[in-house]
């Protein structure tokens, strides 16, 4: 599967979240790659969306959407920053 990048799940993460995160700074969990999550490849499905760093290709986040909820796993990022808007 071709992956994107991870501007493609900008809408998915907005709809789940509540908020535009693509544009925050976060380190992978695996090998410590810090990157914009925009960078991230992301694969996107009729089922979810995956973001996979850029660097070791570990998974990042999963979110998917069911009729009755949105299951979102951030467990592969170490930590992630957004920037406060003004």
């Amino acid at each position: 599967m071709t992956h994107l990048d991870g501007n493609a799940l900008a809408g998915t993460f907005a709809d789940a979240l509540g908020s535009e995160f693509i544009d925050a700074l976060g380190q992978c969990a695996g090998c410590r790659h810090r990157a914009v999550l925009a960078k991230a490849h992301a694969y996107v499905t009729e089922m979810g969306a995956v973001a996979r760093c850029e660097e070791c290709n570990g998974v990042l986040a999963v979110i998917v959407q069911t009729e009755t909820e949105v299951l979102v796993n951030l467990s592969g990022l170490a930590n992630m920053s957004i920037a406060r808007g003004e």
